[in-house]
């Protein structure tokens, strides 16, 4: 305990991207310390993220706090990055005959909140090289599609954070949570901290802190996701191409760093853990990509796998509990959290901090009723 202080103002409880962001924010007028139970943050999914920025992904309260982070990944404060965080990538969604119903759903859901066009198979391989003949009958373009450089991103974050009198404390499972008074003491195996406030932001172990601390249950579900790194074709030389993902999301391929990324989006339930991929999501991900591109996969180069955690509805839950004073969720990021996490940020600092909802986020349309923890409870 001697390297770390025994109170605070708030304790952020997990350094991946949401907590390490929330504490930069709430860092610049109050005392933070973040506990994280790894030895490096960010271990378990924002370090194994693939992230682009995609304005048309998710559901609407996560588009909403993506495009509400724009302005912050196009203008980073001085110091934050050595390089733009930003590298220009397209977005393209594509749908055989028989999905051309989810693609229309889709177009018609993110028209009005982003530029995107309808492509017919022609213009889908003048975008797309690789995509094989005859398999997909239209796609969706998003010409606002961005490769986000997550590591820069995450570390930024935490720079930003120690730079404002942050504590960070690493290798500090949570062994309990006590609600003493005003205030909360938190265990780890290095000794305890006190603050009158937590924020939940411990990713797919968000649900178990929430029952160690009494607070309600938001059903939260860690789900495996598989990537894998396989080599271009021969003569490939669109890297610019852009990432390629099916309507229903049964798989995705973006050109990476001289390599093809590719994955079958699996969202296979598991309990929180050191996710490793499984040999049969690695041959679904081949099969379908060959199905879908023109390549024989005949080696895997690289191959990982992280969690992304969903409530039922898919939105984040920010906000405080309704069943414990003085506890915080930022929880349920699932595969949007880095994308949007600039702006969900603010919002949590600001509900935090009982201020205003931020122009920038509110100016997008944001329901914050729609993420809130208590809306869970009618959904369930």
């Amino acid at each position: 305990m001697s390297d770390r202080p025994s109170s605070a103002d708030v304790i952020v409880i997990g350094a991946g991207i949401a907590g390490a962001s929330v504490a930069a924010v709430l860092a610049q007028s109050m005392k933070v310390v973040v506990i994280e139970m790894e030895r490096q943050p960010g271990y378990h999914t924002t370090g194994r993220s693939a992230a682009v920025y995609a304005p048309s992904y998710g559901p609407e309260g996560v588009r909403a706090l993506t495009r509400a982070s724009r302005g912050f990944f196009d203008d980073t404060p001085d110091g934050f990055a050595d390089a733009p965080l930003f590298t220009p990538r397209e977005i393209l969604v594509i749908a055989r005959r028989d999905q051309l119903g989810a693609l229309d759903a889709l177009v018609a859901s993110v028209s009005g909140e982003t530029r995107v066009d309808v492509l017919n198979p022609v213009a889908l391989k003048d975008h797309q090289p690789l995509l094989r003949d005859g398999y997909a009958a239209a796609g969706m373009l998003d010409r606002g599609g961005q490769d986000i450089d997550v590591a820069a991103l995450h570390q930024g974050f935490l720079r930003l954070f120690k730079a404002r009198g942050g504590t960070l404390v690493t290798d500090a499972p949570v062994q309990d949570l006590t609600r003493d008074g005003d205030g909360w003491s938190v265990r780890t195996k290095g000794g305890t901290v006190r603050a009158p406030l937590i924020v939940n932001a411990a990713g797919a172990w968000a649900e178990k802190i929430g029952q160690l601390a009494g607070a309600e249950t938001i059903g939260l579900v860690p789900k495996r996701r598989t990537a894998m790194v396989v080599a271009e074709p021969d003569g490939f030389t669109r890297r610019d191409a852009p990432i390629t993902i099916d309507v229903q999301e049964n798989f995705y391929l973006k050109p990476d760093a001289g390599r093809l990324l590719i994955s079958p989006a699996d969202e296979t339930p598991t309990d929180p853990c050191d996710a490793q991929p499984e040999e049969i999501d690695v041959a679904i991900c081949a099969d379908r990509i060959m199905t879908a591109f023109d390549l024989d996969i005949r080696r895997i180069d690289n191959k990982w796998a992280g969690l992304r955690s969903f409530v039922p509805d898919k939105e984040p839950v920010i906000g405080f509990s309704q069943v414990v004073p003085g506890f915080f969720w930022m929880a349920g990021q699932g595969g949007y959290g880095i994308q949007s996490a600039p702006a969900a940020a603010d919002l949590a600092a600001a509900l935090i901090q009982g201020r205003d909802i931020p122009g920038h986020i509110a100016d997008q349309g944001l329901v914050c009723e729609h993420i809130a923890p208590g809306r869970m409870e009618s959904t369930a």
